[in-house]
């Protein structure tokens, strides 16, 4: 059975006509939430998705464990999968409801994200080093 099969959500290819690309960003990617370091990796993904604004995929094992919350937002994308989300709280409190999403079983297509997380750049400030 494929997955997502059951439920008839369709499963989308990336093609010539909306391609997905994921690569090593190949620079350090830091991300801050109310000022705080959240996230700090050198082994980022970026992943290209059409003509969307490409985003940083980082391990989750360069994101500060301790800050995280599992929340039960769900969401759907057909080129990628089922997402889950966590929620950020801050050293000082502030709490950002959804601010990461991860595919924690993705799609063959963009198998590499598996194990990484994504932040919302509404939520949260990304900043990619300078080479």
């Amino acid at each position: 059975m494929t997955h997502g099969s059951s439920s008839g959500r369709p499963i989308h290819t990336p093609s010539a006509d909306y391609p997905i690309t994921v690569a090593p960003t190949g620079r350090r990617v830091t991300v801050r939430i109310g000022g705080q370091v959240i996230a700090d990796s050198a082994a980022a993904l970026t992943l290209q998705e059409s003509n969307h604004p490409a985003v940083q995929y980082i391990p989750l094992a360069d994101v500060h464990q301790d800050v995280l919350s599992k929340s039960a937002t769900t969401s759907y994308c057909p080129f990628k999968g089922d997402a889950a989300y966590y929620s950020v709280t801050t050293a000082d409190g502030e709490s950002v409801a959804d601010a990461i999403w991860t595919y924690e079983q993705p799609f063959p297509a963009v198998a590499a994200i598996a194990g990484h997380v994504a932040f919302y750049p509404n939520k949260a400030e990304i900043s990619i080093a300078e080479d």
